[in-house]
C-alpha cells in the first residue's frame, strides 16, 4: 500500500435506517474502486461487510465492520454499521473511529426513524455529516421530494451538491452541481463517462448552485463579502468552502446514486475526497494528561507520539481476540512500546492490520488518523486508551445506552453451565450494551440487553462461536408475601419415642412491621424463664427459616415482626431443635390467621416520547396495570415529553418491544425497581395456578 499523509485519509461513517443500503454501498464504492473484483450481494450473504453467520442468515447488519479503499491518491476508511435499533452499541463505537457520518437515506421511503436517529447522534458527539439519496433506480423513488423532507426535518444545512438525471428506472447518472458537469453510466463498460448537461436540468443545476453558494459563503466572511459583491463564487472557492462548512458541522451535503446498480459511486467518490473533511480538521478529543491527571484537548496529529483508542473489540474463539483502534497521534509499528493507561498495563504487539471486512492486510505501519487492529492483546478491551510510556494520557470512554429487557437464559444440555458462562464473558468483551446477572433465589442466568433481536442474536453467537444450545425464556418473578393482620398463636411441638422426647411450646404475636423495613423484627418479650434464654435464639432462627416459603403461592415473606412472650419447657426432653419445630409451627398458623396477602414487584418508568405519542402511550401504560404519576417537557425542539410511571414487574418485560412498536421506534424509557404492592386479587389466582403447574 502506498504511502498516506493525515491530509489524506478520509474516515466515513456509514449510518441510517435499517434496510436504507448501507452496506450495499459500502460493497459499491468497494467494487468500483476495485479493491474487490466481484460484487457481492446481501441476499446471497457474500458482502465485504456482512460477514457473521447470523449477519448472512438475517440479512441485516449486526456488527460494525471496517473495509477500505484508495482513491485519486486518498485512503478512504469505510465503517459500515447497523440500522437495526437493538445494535445502538456498534453504531456508537463505528463512529467513535468517523470523521464524518454519511446518512444514507432510501429515495421511496425517505425520511424514516433510522434518519432522524442518526442525525440526532451526530449532533449529540459534534460529528459532522452528510446524505446519500440511495435506490433512485427503484419505483416511486423521488430525489427532489427526498431533499424537502430532508431540507424540512434538518434545517437550511442541508444542501445537494449532485443532482440525479433521469428517474425511477430511467435513472442515468449524476450531475455535480459545483462544477456543473454531468456524468452518465455507461452499461456496458459500468463505468460514469463526462457528457453535457440536459437542458432539462440547466435552471434547475443554476437554482442548486445558488443554494450551494449561499450556504458556503456562510462559512467564511471572505466569501460572503466576495459573494455579495459578484453574487458568485469560483469552483475552487466553493469545494473550499464546502469543506471547511462540513467539518464544522455547518453544512451537510446531499449526494445520491444507486447503490445496487453501482451508478454515482464515482462521483460520490470524487465528492468524498473533494468535500468530506481529513482526521486533520476533526474536533480535539478529549482526554486525561496522566501527568498531572490535568484534562486536555488533543488534535489528531503525526507532531506527537503514539497514542489511539481502541473503540471495538472482536472475540472470536479460533482466532483470539481482535482490538480495533483510531491512532490519534503518532504512529504506530509492531516494534513500538504500548502501555495500556486505562488498565496501567503494558501490551506486546505482534502484527498490526489495516481491516476489509473480516480480512486483516498486514501493514508495517499505522499513522495518526487511521484505523487498523491488532490480535491477542492481554488487557485491552473496548474504550481503552493505547499509548507510547512518554505520553501517558487516557481518552474520553464511549457512553454506551443501559439494557432495556431481560431474559432468562439455560442450557439444553444439562452440565453446559460453565460453557454459557465462559461465553458470555467473551460475548461481553466485544458487546458493551448486555448485562449478565445470576438470580440465586431462582437458580437462573439473566441476560438483559437492548431487545429481543439482541438478546436472540446472543443466544445463536452462543451457539456459533462457543457450541453451546440455550433456550430463552421469561424471568420468574420474585414475588413476595407478607401480612395485613395481626395474629396471637401457640406452637407446641411435643415427640416421645422412648427414651429421650422432643419439647418445645412458644406462644407468639405476629404482625406487619410498621417501619418498610423487610427483614424480621423480633421481640424478645420472655419473663420469668417460661423460655429459657439458651433457646431464644432458636426460635428466631425458626422463624427466619420458615420465612422462606409463604402460605398464599409459596414466596418468601417479608415485613414480619414476631413477638415472643411466652412458652414452656421440659426439663429433659427440650432442645434448640424442639424450639426451631414449635416456632415453624406458630408460624405457620399465624400466617393463615393474620391476612397472609402476595406482594409483587413495582418498576418505576420514565418514558421519554414524541408529544404526538403520549396518548397511545399512556393507555398502554393503564392496560398494563401501569399507573401515571406526572409528565413534563424536556426537549421543546422535537416537542418530546416524559411520563413518569409505576409499573408491575410482570407487565414490563417486553416494554421494550412495545414502546418500540407504539412510537415507531421514536420513544425511549429507563426503569428501575420501586417497592414491593400488594397483588390486586383477580391476579392472585393466576399466580398461585401457575406455582402449582410448575411444582
Amino acid at each position: 500500500m502506498k504511502k498516506y499523509s493525515i491530509e489524506n485519509l478520509r474516515n466515513v461513517g456509514i449510518m441510517g435506517h435499517s434496510s436504507s443500503g448501507k452496506t450495499s454501498l459500502v460493497e459499491a464504492l468497494l467494487y468500483y474502486s476495485k479493491t474487490i473484483d466481484r460484487l457481492g450481494k446481501i441476499e446471497e450473504g457474500s458482502t465485504i461487510s456482512d460477514y457473521d453467520i447470523e449477519e448472512k442468515k438475517r440479512r441485516i447488519s449486526l456488527g460494525t465492520s471496517i473495509s477500505y479503499l484508495e482513491w485519486d491518491e486518498r485512503k478512504v476508511n469505510l465503517i459500515d454499521t447497523p440500522g437495526y435499533f437493538d445494535f445502538k452499541g456498534e453504531v456508537i463505537e463505528g463512529m467513535r473511529a468517523a470523521d464524518m457520518a454519511l446518512i444514507v437515506t432510501c429515495a421511496v421511503s425517505g425520511v424514516e426513524v433510522g434518519t432522524e436517529k442518526a442525525w440526532d447522534y451526530c449532533s449529540k458527539i459534534n460529528l459532522p455529516r452528510a446524505f446519500f439519496i440511495n435506490k433512485l433506480d427503484r419505483e416511486n423513488s423521488n430525489y427532489e421530494k427526498t431533499l424537502a423532507s430532508l431540507k424540512e426535518h434538518f434545517g437550511i444545512s442541508v444542501v445537494p451538491v449532485q443532482y440525479p438525471i433521469g428517474k425511477e428506472s430511467n435513472f442515468s447518472g449524476i450531475i455535480n452541481i459545483i462544477t456543473g458537469k454531468a456524468r452518465i453510466f455507461n452499461e456496458k463498460t459500468q463505468r460514469m463517462e463526462e457528457c453535457e448537461v440536459p437542458s432539462q436540468y440547466k435552471d434547475k443545476l443554476n437554482e442548486c448552485r445558488q443554494m450551494l453558494a449561499e450556504s458556503v459563503a456562510e462559512t467564511d466572511e471572505e466569501l460572503l463579502e466576495k459573494y455579495f459583491e459578484e453574487g458568485n463564487l469560483s469552483d475552487e472557492e466553493m469545494y473550499l468552502g464546502l469543506v471547511k462548512g462540513c467539518a464544522l458541522g455547518e453544512i451537510a451535503p446531499v449526494l445520491c446514486g444507486s447503490a445496487l446498480e453501482c451508478k454515482g459511486m464515482e462521483t460520490l467518490l470524487e465528492d468524498i475526497v473533494e468535500c468530506f473533511p481529513s482526521p486533520k480538521l476533526s474536533l480535539k478529543q478529549k482526554a486525561i494528561d496522566l501527568k498531572d491527571n490535568k484534562e486536555i484537548r488533543v488534535s489528531i496529529s503525526e507532531e506527537n507520539n503514539f497514542s489511539a483508542i481502541v473503540f471495538k473489540t472482536i472475540a472470536d474463539p479460533f482466532v483470539g481476540k481482535l482490538s480495533m483502534f483510531k491512532v490519534m497521534t503518532g504512529e504506530l509499528t509492531s516494534e513500538t512500546e504500548v502501555i495500556n493507561t486505562n488498565k496501567n498495563k503494558q501490551e506486546k504487539l505482534s502484527n498490526i492490520f489495516f481491516m476489509l471486512g473480516k480480512n486483516q492486510i498486514q501493514s508495517r505501519r499505522i499513522i495518526a488518523g487511521d484505523i487498523g487492529a491488532v490480535n491477542k492483546l492481554q488487557y485491552t478491551e473496548t474504550g481503552d486508551t493505547l499509548c507510547d510510556p512518554k505520553f501517558k494520557i487516557k481518552y474520553d470512554k464511549m457512553n454506551f445506552p443501559n439494557p432495556i429487557i431481560s431474559m432468562a437464559m439455560f442450557p439444553k444440555s444439562k452440565g453446559d453451565e460453565d460453557k454459557i458462562s465462559l461465553g458470555l464473558s467473551k460475548l461481553g468483551e466485544e458487546d458493551k450494551t448486555f448485562s449478565v446477572k445470576r438470580d440465586v433465589e431462582n437458580a437462573e442466568t439473566i441476560v438483559s440487553g437492548l431487545g429481543e433481536t439482541h438478546i436472540d442474536i446472543i443466544a445463536n453467537k452462543l451457539k456459533n462461536k462457543f457450541g453451546v444450545d440455550v433456550k430463552l425464556e421469561l424471568p420468574k418473578i420474585p414475588y413476595r408475601e407478607t401480612i395485613k393482620g395481626v395474629a396471637d398463636v401457640q406452637g407446641k411441638y411435643k415427640k416421645q419415642s422412648g427414651g429421650h422426647g422432643q419439647y418445645g411450646d412458644v406462644k407468639i404475636k405476629f404482625e406487619a412491621r410498621k417501619d418498610g423495613k423487610k427483614e424480621l423484627e423480633f421481640i424478645d418479650e420472655i419473663v420469668g424463664g417460661v423460655v429459657p434464654r439458651n433457646y431464644i435464639p432458636a426460635v428466631e432462627k425458626g422463624l427466619k427459616e420458615a420465612m422462606i416459603e409463604g402460605i398464599v403461592a409459596g414466596y418468601p415473606v417479608i415485613g414480619l415482626k414476631a413477638t415472643l412472650y411466652d412458652g414452656s419447657y421440659h426439663p429433659v426432653d427440650s432442645s434448640e431443635m424442639a424450639f426451631k419445630v414449635a416456632a415453624s409451627m406458630a408460624y405457620k398458623k399465624g400466617l393463615e390467621l393474620a391476612k397472609p396477602v402476595l406482594l409483587e414487584p413495582i418498576m418505576h418508568i420514565e418514558v421519554m416520547v414524541p408529544e404526538i405519542y403520549m396518548g397511545d402511550v399512556i393507555g398502554d401504560l393503564n392496560k398494563k396495570r401501569g399507573r401515571v404519576i406526572g409528565m413534563e417537557p424536556i426537549e421543546k425542539s422535537n416537542n418530546i415529553q416524559k411520563i413518569i410511571a409505576e409499573i408491575p414487574m410482570s407487565e414490563s418485560f417486553k416494554y421494550a418491544t412495545d414502546l418500540r412498536s407504539i412510537t415507531q421506534a421514536r420513544g425511549e424509557f429507563k426503569m428501575s425497581f420501586e417497592r414491593y404492592d400488594e397483588v390486586p386479587p383477580n391476579e392472585v389466582n393466576k399466580i398461585i395456578e401457575l406455582v402449582s403447574k410448575k411444582k
